[in-house]
């Protein structure tokens, strides 16, 4: 029992911790994503205003529509999908952010899965 009295102050520190969320300072600019698939380090490069997003990958660009949810939450959908998985909403919340990047989730709308990835903001 004594333990537990112990514990309870602590949890209520622990509770008042706030993570930084500077979502606004993201909203627009130029920004670098890197991740491994199977190993190979991948780097996709985007530019976003408030409405559009215009990534390269690989040589490649594609143009997609935002919808601000709220500062930290957006729905990503492909202009011009080349098939049926790039017609579906990609639902990005961004949970942290430090002075030049931000950690996010990412999912197709609808669905459970998520995933996570940190990007890096190099120009406003």
């Amino acid at each position: 029992m004594k333990k537990i009295i112990l514990l309870l102050p602590l949890l209520l520190l622990m509770s008042c911790y706030n993570v930084e969320r500077n979502c606004a300072a993201f909203k627009t600019g130029k920004f670098k994503f890197e991740y491994n698939v199977n190993g190979v380090k991948k780097t996709t490069f985007f530019e976003r205003n408030d409405s559009i997003e215009i990534e390269t990958f690989d040589g490649k660009t594609d143009t997609a529509s935002i919808r601000w949810v709220n500062d930290c939450e957006y729905i990503l959908r492909k202009l011009h999908p080349k098939n049926k998985a790039e017609e579906k909403a990609i639902d990005m919340k961004i949970l942290t952010t430090s002075k030049n990047s931000y950690t996010f989730e990412f999912g197709m709308v609808g669905l459970d899965t998520k995933q996570k990835g940190t990007v890096t903001k190099i120009s406003d």
